[in-house]
Parts: C-alpha cells; sequence; structure tokens
C-alpha cells in the first residue's frame, strides 16, 4: 500500500503555536497531572512556558542556542522543554541517571549554553561542566518543583517555520558514543499525529507515562496530549507494585510502555484494581509473546505492537483488525499511512516475503540527521532510505517481524545500550588490556551485560574494582552484571574483537547484581 506522503495544515505548527491554540480552545482543562496530585490546565501551561521563554531570554539567551535537562520526572520538565522549544531554541534532554562522564559528553557535543538541574542532577552537571573549556550556566529548579519565574514575564512563542530544529536526541550508537538526533517541530507534530491516530486518542483521553523524560517517549506523550486535547499524568518514575494502581486512580484510558515493564507488572500480585480501571488499551514495543495472553487477561484489554525509532519517529503498528490473530506472534503490525517500509539485502534489494533481512523505511517525520555527523548521517540515509540495522522479515500479508540486531546493541530492561560505550569506560582502567561487552539473555529484563575481560600483563584487579569504575563514569544501567576473565580474546584478521566468536563463558561467571 502507497503511503500518503502529504501534510495537513497542523503538521506545519510549531510547539509553541500548538500550545497557544489549545489554551485558546480549552483554558481551564487540565492537561498535565503528577503522580502526586498538581495538575496544570491548558491555559496555565500556555503561561509557565511563556514565563520559560522569559527567563531563557533573561539568561541572555537566543534562538538556536543549546540548553540542556537533566531532572527528574516533575511537571517542570515539559514546561521547561516546551519553552525551550517554543522560544526557538534546542533542548538538550540527559538523563538523569547520567554519570559525570555521560552528562558531560552530552553537553560539550551539543554546544549547551545552559542546563536545568534539580537537586538530585546539579552535583553531576557541575563536575561535568567543570572539564569543559567554556562557560556554562546552571538553572536550579526551585524546591517546589517549578522553576523560578522571571519577575512575572511571559514572552511570547518565537515565529519560525515547522522546520525549525527543535531537539537533539541523543540516541547510543554502536561506535560507542551517542549521536545527536536533530528533531525539528514538524518531527514532533508528525510523531505526535501518528500517536493521536494509533492510540486512538481523543479529548476524553486520560495518557500516562513513567519514564524518565530524558527519552523520547514521554515527550510524545506531551505532544500528543496536546494534539488530542487529552490530559496526561506523569509518574516520577515506573514503579511496578504501584503502577496499575495509578492507572485505576487517575481513570488512565490508554498508555504505552516498553517490554521490561509488562514482564515487571505481570509479577505483581493480583489486586483489586486490575479489573477497575478505564483502561481501553496499551501498546508497548516488544511485548514478550509469552506474556501476551497472560497479561491480556489479567487486566482485561489488548494490549497492541508498536514499533519506532528516535530516529524516524512511530512507523509500524499492530491495529485493531490485526489483534486477534496476531497476539503471541511477535508481529510489529504494517507500515502507518505517513510512511514505507522494507526488507532489503545488502545491496538495498527488497527481499520477498518470509526472507530476511534489514528493515528499512522512509516517509514523513523522520530527523534531519546526525548532529555534527554527516557520515553517520549519511549511512543511515544510504539510497534514500532509514536503515534501521535491525533484522527483520515480512509477511505475505505486509506485517514485519524482527529477528535479530546487525548493530552492536544490547537492550536491557528498555534500555539501549551500545557495547562500546562501556567497552571505552572499562578499557579505561589500567589493569584492563582488552575486553568485550556482549547480551546475556535474561528473563525479566530481556539482555544483561556481560563483561569479558583480558587483564594487562602483571596487573590485578578485582570484578568489583572494575565495576566500581564503569559506575563511577557512566549510568548505572551500563554498569556489567555479569563478569568474566579470559586470557585473550578472539580477533579478525583486522585485529579487531570477533565477539560472534566469544561464545559461552569458559569458566566461571560472577554475577555482581548487588555490587
Amino acid at each position: 500500500m502507497t503511503p500518503t506522503l502529504r501534510r495537513s495544515p497542523d503538521l506545519e505548527w510549531t510547539l509553541g503555536e500548538l500550545v497557544e491554540r489549545r489554551a485558546d480552545e480549552h483554558p481551564d482543562r487540565v492537561v498535565l497531572r503528577s503522580g502526586d496530585g498538581q495538575a496544570i490546565s491548558f491555559a496555565e501551561l500556555a503561561r509557565r512556558v511563556g514565563a520559560m521563554r522569559a527567563l531563557l531570554a533573561w539568561r541572555g539567551l537566543q534562538p538556536g542556542d543549546r540548553v540542556a535537562l537533566m531532572m527528574g520526572n516533575t511537571l517542570s520538565y515539559p514546561v521547561a522543554w516546551l519553552g525551550i522549544t517554543s522560544a526557538a531554541m534546542v533542548a538538550v534532554p540527559v538523563n538523569k541517571r547520567a554519570g559525570p562522564v555521560d552528562a558531560r559528553y552530552l553537553i560539550d557535543n551539543s554546544g549547551a549554553r545552559l542546563v536545568v538541574a534539580d537537586d538530585a542532577t546539579v552535583a553531576t552537571v557541575q563536575t561535568a561542566i567543570a572539564s569543559i573549556g567554556r562557560h556554562i550556566d546552571v538553572e536550579l529548579v526551585a524546591g517546589n518543583g517549578w522553576l523560578t519565574p522571571v519577575s512575572g514575564a511571559v514572552m511570547p512563542a518565537a515565529d519560525v517555520p515547522a522546520g525549525t530544529l527543535a531537539g537533539l536526541q541523543y540516541t547510543s550508537g554502536t561506535t560507542g558514543f551517542p549521536k545527536g538526533c536533530m528533531l525539528s517541530h514538524r518531527y514532533w507534530q508528525q510523531l505526535g499525529a501518528s500517536s493521536v491516530d494509533v492510540l486512538r486518542l481523543d479529548a476524553g483521553s486520560v495518557l500516562l507515562t513513567a519514564q524518565p523524560f530524558s527519552y523520547i517517549d514521554p515527550l510524545w506523550n506531551v505532544v500528543a496530549a496536546l494534539r488530542a486535547s487529552a490530559e496526561l499524568v506523569v509518574l516520577d518514575a515506573f514503579h511496578p507494585a504501584t503502577f496499575m494502581q495509578s492507572v485505576a486512580d487517575f481513570a488512565v484510558t490508554a498508555f504505552y510502555c516498553l517490554a521490561a515493564m509488562p514482564v515487571l507488572l505481570a509479577k505483581q500480585p493480583p489486586a483489586g484494581h486490575d479489573r477497575t480501571h478505564r483502561l481501553e488499551h496499551v501498546y508497548c514495543s516488544a511485548i514478550p509473546p509469552r506474556l501476551h495472553s497472560e497479561i491480556e487477561g489479567r487486566w482485561g484489554v489488548p494490549w497492541y505492537e508498536v514499533f519506532g525509532m528516535t530516529e524516524t519517529g512511530l512507523n509500524l503498528a499492530v491495529l485493531a483488525d490485526d489483534h486477534d490473530e496476531l497476539v503471541g506472534s511477535g508481529s510489529l503490525g504494517g507500515a502507518l499511512r505517513h510512511c514505507e517500509a522494507r526488507v532489503v539485502d545488502r545491496a538495498g534489494v527488497e527481499l520477498p516475503a518470509g526472507v530476511d533481512g534489514e528493515l528499512v523505511l522512509r516517509g514523513l517525520g523522520f530527523m534531519d540527521g546526525y548532529f555534527d555527523n554527516p557520515e553517520a548521517t549519511a549511512a543511515f540515509f544510504a539510497g534514500g532510505w532509514a536503515h534501521t540495522g535491525d533484522i527483520a522479515t515480512r509477511d505475505p500479508q505486509g506485517r514485519f517481524a524482527l529477528r535479530g540486531r546487525i548493530k552492536d546493541m544490547i537492550r536491557r530492561g528498555g534500555e539501549n545500550i551500545a557495547a562500546a560505550e562501556v567497552e571505552a569506560a572499562l578499557v579505561s582502567h589500567p589493569a584492563v588490556l582488552e575486553c568485550a561487552v556482549v547480551a546475556i539473555a535474561d528473563d525479566d529484563l530481556g539482555e544483561e551485560l556481560r563483561a569479558v575481560v583480558v587483564p594487562a600483563a602483571g596487573a590485578e584487579a578485582s570484578p568489583a574494582e572494575l565495576r566500581e569504575h564503569v559506575a563511577a563514569r557512566l549510568a548505572p544501567f551500563k554498569v556489567p552484571r555479569y563478569w568474566e576473565f579470559r586470557s585473550d580474546l578472539p580477533h579478525t584478521p583486522s585485529e579487531r574483537v570477533a565477539k560472534h566468536r566469544i561464545g559461552e563463558p569458559t569458566g566461571d561467571l560472577l554475577d555482581l547484581r548487588d555490587g
């Protein structure tokens, strides 16, 4: 089926224009609600976003400047993000759990002039920017969770084209360092519109997000809520023991989650709220096939598989007509109206149904490229198609299923981790001559990290010491759980580590789950 590759006029709005239009239409209705009970209306959101723009201007920032966000999940996050983007500046989300090395790279690489932090992250931010050879301001979120306004000033949104850069969303790459996806206002509008369609949202919908705002999912939830004139509930984090209680308490009608979440939810004891909620449907990436029927039966709502990437937005989904047939199949569904999908061989030739190859995509609402990385951009969009790096197959009905990954990534509980980034941190220890970080299957998180280490001659270091070395440099979820020592590693003719030949552990595998 040929996709509808044309834009409706509202896809040319900026995020600032979207906020203002909804404030005019529904001034008193709640748009954002936090897990602790705070709530703001569309009109209040517009006022606070305008105050954020005034704060940025008071700081001396100009359109095009980069502003990093390293803070927890409060309503200040979407307010700050919308303020930055609607001032024609560029938002740079940084994981609140990042270590100083992680944070430094994103702040420095993006050219950020200001970092918005909170009490939990400001020390890491200060450590990160201390080693950057230029002045970077830090704006601290007040103790009540709100940014301090500048004498009540409110500034209007910048009048810029929809193609203006709105964000640099960093995603881990196979080369070891995250790459900044350049995302325009038009990208966000297309992703928001696609989400509204797929999730079947309207003005009566109540969404919920529990993922960190440094990831793209809570941000598209914000845009989707604005486009649908719906409400979004923001939890401080994903708490498996209380998550479904929150779904019931806040009368949530739909939410999106990642594969590790249903696994952990299914482990919770049955509760009365399992069937007292208002849920209509759930959307999830990588629903565990073995649990699909079980979780639908327990909560009494259909779960739908969806697929997308930071680089490409939302692209594939199982829709209502195919749901019953595909439960437990692992199918990603078919391409949405705004894009095309193919499975191709190494030469880019489309493969017939049932044959494995690389999943490639093209259409509307994709990133503008990787920031300051033309080589990676050209490789990703080679031949006019976005190369996902995923091995997939297509069925005769045009629905896709994943078979594996070409790229050297480990997916731990919904987190994409570049093995090379962890290896770079580990090999910086003087006792490590060489190392490889590979995936090991895990029932709860899908994959865990296994570090295979070759010690330097005459050097000694315990696994606990090496673990602490990595933990001091990277986010906690990037620290390997399993450790193994070898005298050497297999290599290719070009002397690269041949990970495909590492195989199973050759001796005792040490589990450092608790450090």
